[in-house]
């Protein structure tokens, strides 16, 4: 691999608070190290477009504590095609741009995968999903940060629940994935955890549910994932309802108030440290890697292994939820 003068950066996805503490990293690093960096707005398209800019020390000040991406993203369908990838390769190399850190989640890596195999660029990814589902890292940027904003609303919720004696059904993101369905559960004392990862027959959640209700609780709350197999939160609450239709049901959807806010101060070390790694593996001659945190430990991880293998949650967590409700 060549001797790397200048590299890009961009977010591409679904944005997660921290992006722009990774962002911010990224940078000073590759400063502090006598490059020079060029962020490329809107993801894979804007590589696609040429929409790239210079960034200096002071154009990452003040936006650790910002949530979203200053370097703004989208869900590219050009780059999905054979040209659009060659005109993105093309663009980079026409900007003297020798190396990327993709910042972003499941389809952000496949995309670089898939971009360094036909066109040889060195591309380190930074795992920057709310999701926290890749592989090869204990936890991804804005996850903490989504975790506590869907915890803080959910305790609010109970508070009224409480007071009316009402039944929520509250739905979480993930689609794909429950951990921030599992764990919100556990914190917010959830009478019923329902995720994308385990089948739950209709009739056992009626059964549970009425044996929580036996128990003369004077609210519930459930927790599901948006990808659980009841359909999320309004089709589970509509396949109950003749069941329960003496109890006083509401659905709230918390949707992307978990994506947006001030990354928290987990959120915000761990997308510095990664930052960092990123421009460090670039340099050490790693390339198609993603750097991770793994046992509190910097990790290198093959891309496609990040995104190819999603991280399993521990079940044995799920059974907190059944003997603490």
């Amino acid at each position: 691999m060549k001797t790397i003068k200048k590299i890009g950066v961009l977010t591409s996805g679904g944005d997660s608070p921290g992006m722009n503490a990774a962002i911010r990293a990224v940078t000073r690093t590759a400063i502090y190290r006598d490059l020079e960096v060029a962020g490329i707005r809107y993801g894979y398209q804007g590589a696609i477009e040429g929409d790239f800019i210079e960034l200096k020390k002071l154009s990452v000040s003040n936006t650790i504590q910002k949530g979203g991406t200053i370097l703004k993203s989208a869900r590219s369908k050009d780059f999905l095609t054979v040209e659009g990838r060659k005109k993105a390769a093309e663009n980079l190399r026409s900007q003297n741009i020798d190396a990327l850190v993709v910042i972003g989640g499941d389809g952000t890596f496949q995309g670089a995968t898939v971009m360094n195999q036909e066109h040889d660029f060195p591309i380190v990814g930074v795992p920057g999903t709310i999701d926290n589902d890749l592989s090869g890292t204990d936890e991804t940027i804005g996850y903490d940060t989504a975790l506590n904003t869907a915890l803080e609303a959910i305790d609010k919720i109970r508070d009224t629940a409480d007071a009316h004696e009402r039944m929520f059904l509250v739905e979480v993101m993930g689609r794909d994935a429950g951990f921030i369905a599992l764990e919100t559960g556990i914190a917010c004392g959830a009478e019923l955890t329902l995720l994308p990862e385990t089948l739950v027959h209709i009739n056992e959640i009626k059964t549970t549910l009425k044996d929580i209700l036996a128990n003369k609780k004077r609210s519930t709350l459930v927790i599901v994932a948006e990808g659980d197999e009841s359909g999320g939160a309004i089709k589970l609450q509509n396949s109950i309802k003749d069941d329960f239709a003496d109890i006083d049901m509401r659905v709230c959807v918390l949707g992307h108030i978990q994506r947006g806010g001030n990354p928290t101060a987990r959120d915000r070390v761990l997308a510095s440290r990664l930052g960092v790694a990123a421009v460090n593996a670039l340099l050490d001659g790693h390339v198609s890697v993603m750097v991770g945190i793994v046992n509190n430990n910097i990790k290198l991880t093959p891309l496609k292994s990040g995104w190819g293998k999603k991280k399993s949650i521990q079940m044995e967590m799920l059974d907190l939820v059944k003997i603490l409700k």
